[in-house]
């Protein structure tokens, strides 16, 4: 198996939203982006799917080992022998993909954010980053568009949270700020057990708000001279968007299920979008 290969079928196996605005991408573009998600899903996977701390600590450590060796032109790993060819002319440096690995890292040494601010860091570092590769791939002019592409991996990150907060708690994890638990005279038992209640339901109405304010303000960012080729990465937020509003209208009933879009209907929301240019 060829490294372009393996990261294609690494990206089609994830069911990604990300994997349906890909497939709107120019060659070039296409293959640079699933080379670096496929990087992304690599690394994420690490602090996802191994149980030990000490070894999922260990292999993180391999791979930023991996990314210096990538960037000294000695890729060992399929991801980045596939993403290698691509990094100058998309400015890829190797302080995007640490930052990636760095959050992933975050989710090892912590399971719990004080508030929102520190939240929002984890959120820059797995999401915000990522959508700044992401711009650059698209093909970017204006900087303004780098601001743009961290408050819409912010808020995508803030749809996923709110997804998993039933997935996460399986895993031990809250990601929903301590503070705003206090607020809402929600207990951090009541999410590790799964157990439903008004003040949860309202404590995720404004995550959700937030998330929405964020959406809004990431767009307001996007200049006219960069809307047509960032038009895959709104074609995400569109996904993530119908999403975010799906968990809405099911009461936020996430604590034990994952609620999800059809492939079918997230191809016709990219298709849409690429149609209508928003």
């Amino acid at each position: 198996m060829t490294p372009e290969q393996y990261v294609q079928d690494k990206a089609a196996a994830s069911g990604s939203s990300f994997y349906y605005a890909f497939l709107f991408l120019a060659p070039p573009r296409r293959a640079a982006i699933t080379a670096f998600y496929a990087f992304c899903r690599e690394v994420d996977d690490v602090a996802d799917d191994v149980a030990d701390p000490g070894v999922a600590a260990t292999k993180l450590a391999w791979w930023r080992s991996e990314v210096a060796s990538t960037f000294a032109g000695h890729p060992s790993h399929p991801a980045m022998q596939a993403l290698l060819p691509h990094v100058q002319a998309y400015g890829i440096e190797p302080a995007h993909l640490l930052a990636v690995i760095e959050g992933c890292q975050m989710d090892l040494d912590q399971t719990r954010y004080l508030d929102f601010v520190g939240l929002a860091r984890y959120c820059d570092l797995v999401a915000g980053v990522v959508g700044e590769v992401a711009a650059n791939i698209f093909g970017r002019t204006l900087a303004s568009t780098v601001d743009y592409a961290h408050r819409l991996g912010l808020a995508m990150q803030l749809t996923n949270i709110v997804r998993d907060v039933g997935d996460d708690a399986r895993r031990g994890r809250i990601y929903l700020p301590v503070d705003e638990l206090l607020r809402f005279d929600v207990k951090a038992a009541e999410i590790l057990e799964r157990r439903y209640s008004d003040r949860f339901t309202a404590l995720m109405r404004f995550q959700a708000e937030r998330a929405h304010d964020i959406y809004d303000e990431a767009f307001a960012l996007l200049g006219d001279a960069d809307r047509a080729a960032q038009k895959p990465g709104v074609m995400m937020a569109n996904i993530y968007r119908t999403l975010l509003r799906e968990i809405e209208a099911d009461g936020f009933a996430v604590l034990h299920q994952r609620i999800s879009l059809t492939p079918i209907r997230k191809l016709w929301i990219a298709m849409r979008t690429n149609w209508r240019g928003r």
